[in-house]
């Protein structure tokens, strides 16, 4: 009975629209891969249109087998000493084809960040794992790239359930985890680990401070969330700049965590707003209760405000382990999760199928959207990440300390796609298609994107970078979307616009790297282009 009641809980909004409308809610689903081989705890995107996806090495057999001559032994794995199975793979998003990849060391709740050159950064983890950094450099579809794992170098604390950011200078850092109560930096720097009494202090009994909730603010400090409290931290200085105001509501990070997205950054960059959304009720995760409801409160805040504000919403639906796409237009799609429970292996029931459209630029009371209900429940472990067409790739879900596939909710090999109402057919005529972008561009520096669209444009066309994250346990680390200064579109000829355009003006805007350029005409994204900010 109480899962009856979770779910019609779930759905009242549904249930109490006409059959016709429900039918018509927006957004599709469609299956991309029908098993991946393994359930993706880490998910990122390359520049190259493929998806990394990474479980943990101690899981037992996955679903994929490594190739021939390639298994991995370790003494001390307690599950396979010789393990000849992939805990990682290589998605083309092209053809959907899978390759495997061998990970060594354990990579169990650990975190990533792409650094400026395109290399996939990924830090710590349990076990062996712990203390270890390694890369992945991407390529091409075709080729043959794979894990490196860092013999020279490792992480100075042990890191597992921390969070990475880049930052101006193209350095990350990596902030707490389990036990660590301190930031260190990639690459490392004389100090090693300093510590972040900030963390201690937000710890309770169920911890609540990991996987930190970090956003790099256009000022250059960093927005730090753990548990109910938000600092603005100076990573130069090692000191607290700003306190902001308890978050009411209840814990929002691991194992209660909500999720959290800084919005769009635009203007002259000198404002930046954070919402962050759900989480689980104190004390469910220490009485393992599975079917205590969710909450879906919103706090959102002028992070860079004299004097700011939570200000309060509700989300149409509690939800625990949701994740929050900032998409290519400015909106944020809020994804995946449960309505009861909380982070944990068999912590939580009632999946929440309905992803939610958060559209910032509505007033309170009319921001929130619901969208169509996908029909594969995405738990705990589940990822979710923006692709360069506009939609959004859906991974993972495992609540079992191993794979099990006979469970009310069994670890999950498939791999989907949700688009957006931003991609319906109707919407092909304002679809605007970039022709001409340059491949790199400098902190500043002026430059023309060229755009064919099949009307004519009315208004401005955007032009919008948005950063490929890592996302893991419901947050996107890095995640950020950059709206550039642009001049009306100009016609140039055969239904084609040129806009010029002027790059975002520092790191502390744009931290160097590579990201989606998308020309967004009336919402309308195009198909992303990848662009070198440097």
């Amino acid at each position: 009975m109480a899962n009856l009641s979770a779910y019609l809980s779930c759905f009242l909004l549904l249930l109490l629209l006409p059959t016709h409308a429900r039918a018509e809610l927006p957004g599709t689903w469609e299956l991309l891969v029908p098993d991946a081989g393994i359930a993706s705890m880490h998910t990122a995107v390359t520049r190259f249109n493929t998806v990394v996806l990474l479980d943990r090495t101690n899981i037992g057999p996955s679903r994929k087998l490594l190739p021939k001559g390639h298994c991995r032994y370790d003494r001390n794995d307690a599950v396979l000493r010789r393990d000849c199975y992939a805990h990682s793979v290589h998605l083309d998003l092209k053809t959907n084809q899978l390759r495997p990849l061998k990970i060594l060391t354990d990579t169990w709740c650990s975190s990533g960040q792409f650094l400026p050159d395109g290399t996939l950064l990924q830090t710590g983890g349990d076990l062996d794992g712990f203390k270890k950094i390694r890369k992945f450099n991407p390529c091409e579809a075709t080729g043959s790239c794979d894990w490196e794992e860092l013999n020279d170098v490792e992480l100075t604390e042990g890191r597992w359930y921390a969070t990475n950011q880049i930052l101006p200078d193209g350095s990350v850092i990596v902030v707490g985890g389990r036990g660590s109560n301190t930031v260190e930096f990639f690459p490392p720097r004389p100090n090693g680990a300093v510590s972040f009494p900030f963390l201690a202090e937000t710890e309770d009994t169920q911890m609540d401070n990991l996987y930190p909730y970090v956003h790099l603010l256009p000022s250059g400090h960093l927005f730090v969330f753990a548990n109910t409290r938000a600092v603005m931290y100076d990573f130069t200085r090692h000191v607290i700049v700003k306190e902001y105001p308890k978050l009411e509501g209840g814990p929002r990070n691991y194992p209660s965590a909500g999720s959290s997205a800084m919005l769009a950054l635009q203007g002259d960059y000198s404002a930046a707003e954070v919402v962050v959304c759900g989480g689980a009720q104190y004390g469910a995760f220490l009485a393992r209760s599975t079917d205590t409801p969710a909450h879906g409160s919103c706090g959102r805040i002028s992070a860079t405000g004299e004097n700011p504000k939570w200000e309060m919403e509700d989300m149409p639906f509690g939800r625990i382990m949701g994740d929050m796409v900032m998409l290519p237009n400015g909106d944020v799609l809020v994804i995946n999760g449960a309505l009861s429970g909380t982070q944990g292996f068999e912590s939580a029931s009632n999946p929440c199928l309905n992803p939610v459209l958060y559209r910032p630029d509505q007033p309170v009371g009319l921001r929130f959207m619901v969208l169509n209900p996908g029909s594969v429940p995405r738990m705990y472990h589940s990822t979710a990440n923006l692709l360069p067409d506009g939609r959004v790739l859906l991974a993972g879900s495992n609540p079992h300390v191993l794979y099990r596939f006979d469970a009310e909710f069994p670890t999950e090999l498939r791999v989907e796609a949700f688009s957006p109402e931003y991609l319906a057919a109707d919407k092909g005529n304002i679809k605007p298609v970039i022709e001409e972008v340059p491949e790199t561009v400098r902190f500043g520096g002026r430059f023309d994107v060229v755009v064919s669209v099949s009307l004519p444009v009315v208004g401005i066309v955007e032009v919008n970078l948005a950063s490929a994250p890592f996302a893991t346990h419901s947050f996107s680390q890095g995640q950020r979307l950059v709206k550039l200064t642009v001049t009306s579109a100009v016609p140039d000829g055969d239904g084609r616009y040129r806009i010029g355009c002027t790059a975002p003006p520092s790191g502390r805007v744009a931290p160097p790297g590579y990201y989606m350029a998308f020309a967004v005409n009336q919402g309308v994204p195009s198909v992303a282009r990848w662009i070198h900010v440097s």
